[in-house]
């Protein structure tokens, strides 16, 4: 990207947006991950955003010139500039494809959140939303529980196919109206998890099972599915009681402490010595875990915090790590699998997934397009952008229609939302399961389309 590009992006003659010389939200990250990209432009075509509006400064590479440029002071760090670092999705897709080995998500991470910090700027996480929606509902099972109570009326009722039908959702405030659209139908689980739930048949392994916050309410199912899976499997499943929250919500929208908070729950909720491993079957929550050893420079938590790290496995990582004991039943369907950005970018798991798939029965997976470009989830990215995370997820609905599967496996809370709203939406026929999901239809002799 030319020089030019870059100051001409960076000017804004309003006296609010002179440089602020006392903040340099790029001053605690590592100098050498900026030095690491070789602005050779590999990463542009990966680059959800820079496909979609073909401007250099919404690329991997010129988001890395902007930040790095704000950090050396020699640009601004102006509404212009922040605005092209916030319309980031934070796949992480570009460093699937930097050949230089470029860690992004160690740049534009740190340095969202610290441009949260900047004294005299309104933060966008001031507002009513994130204080009393992101970050005092979300995060919170129990509150999220009780708010959600009404939406299961609404569905029995059918108000929520008539709200979406007749477009009355735009009538709401807009964020409000977005939610309403995304929930998807709330399935009740078949079961209870209970604290320990053991193995059928033959011990292999004993695990804990990470139940998330809006994992656990709004795809209970999906967690019960999860736990059944592994016990077929021959795992011992431990429920710990005292988790709660990732953190990823605040720690991605640039809220440190409370995410800190989280994460030392976590921590000390888990006993990792007497369990093999901490399987997470959300690919966001799996990332955020993965990521507890490097996120905080505090070294009287640093073993912990790698020890607990160490431990996380997706759910598909582990099973085909252990030898995945396929299901008897056959299943005759056509399916597609969209990656998730934070299982396949981040964790680089890719194939496990596909591999699981494979050996159901009667199952044929069919290849999609770009299926690891992003749908337009990104956490809470659907909430707050939410004309780049329409077409993205248009963009996406078309390549799952090309497929003609009748059902999309995607290993995301997120994801399963956001694509499952794009085909209400457009009214397709095509049924959104993580792929735990369909595995437990065939372990328990269910039809995929009476499961969802």
């Amino acid at each position: 990207m030319s020089e030019q590009k870059m100051l001409d992006v960076s000017q804004d003659t309003n006296e609010s947006s002179l440089p602020n010389l006392s903040f340099n939200p790029g001053e605690k990250i590592d100098y050498e991950y900026f030095l690491d990209c070789v602005h050779c432009g590999l990463c542009t075509q990966a680059c959800p955003t820079y496909v979609m509006t073909g401007n250099e400064n919404d690329s991997p590479r010129g988001r890395i010139y902007l930040m790095r440029a704000v950090t050396d002071g020699r640009v601004d760090l102006n509404q212009n500039v922040r605005r092209h670092l916030e319309l980031c999705l934070d796949c992480r897709s570009c460093e699937t494809a930097c050949p230089s080995g470029v860690q992004y998500g160690r740049l534009i991470e740190p340095f969202r959140l610290e441009m949260e910090k900047e004294i005299d700027t309104e933060r966008k996480t001031d507002d009513w939303f994130h204080k009393y929606i992101l970050f005092g509902l979300f995060p919170y099972p129990k509150r999220l529980r009780k708010a959600l109570s009404f939406a299961k009326i609404a569905q029995r009722l059918k108000l929520d196919s008539l709200v979406l039908a007749t477009g009355l959702w735009k009538l709401l405030p807009a964020r409000l109206g977005r939610m309403a659209t995304l929930l998807p139908k709330i399935r009740k689980a078949d079961g209870k998890l209970e604290h320990v739930m053991p193995a059928i048949g033959k011990r292999r392994a004993r695990v804990a099972l990470f139940t998330g916050c809006v994992q656990s309410e709004v795809f209970a199912q999906t967690n019960y599915a999860t736990a059944h899976v592994l016990q077929q499997n021959g795992c011992d499943v431990v429920i710990p009681e005292s988790q709660g929250c990732c953190g990823a919500i605040h720690y991605h929208t640039g809220s440190e402490a409370p995410a800190v908070a989280m994460a030392a729950q976590n921590i000390a909720a888990f006993d990792r010595d007497d369990i093999d491993a901490i399987i997470i079957n959300v690919a966001g929550c799996g990332s955020m875990l993965k990521d507890y050893a490097h996120l905080w420079n505090d070294e009287e938590s640093a073993d912990a915090r790698s020890g607990f790290a160490s431990k996380v496995k997706d759910v598909h990582e582990f099973l085909d790590e252990l030898g995945f004991i396929p299901p008897k039943a056959p299943l005759d369907v056509k399916v597609t699998y969209h990656d998730a950005c934070h299982l396949a970018h981040a964790q680089k798991v890719t194939q496990q997934p596909r591999n699981l798939i494979r050996q159901i029965p009667g199952v044929e997976l069919i290849d999609l397009l770009e299926s690891d470009m992003c749908c337009g989830a990104a956490g809470t990215y659907n909430l707050t952008e939410t004309d780049m995370a329409d077409q993205l997820s248009q963009r996406k609905l078309g390549n799952i229609r090309d497929t003609g599967a009748s059902i999309v496996l995607t290993a995301n809370s997120g994801c399963l939302m956001q694509i499952d709203r794009e085909r209400r939406v457009q009214d397709e026929s095509v049924r959104v399961m993580h792929p735990m999901d369909l595995i437990y239809c065939a372990y328990t002799h269910q039809s995929p389309y009476d499961y969802c």
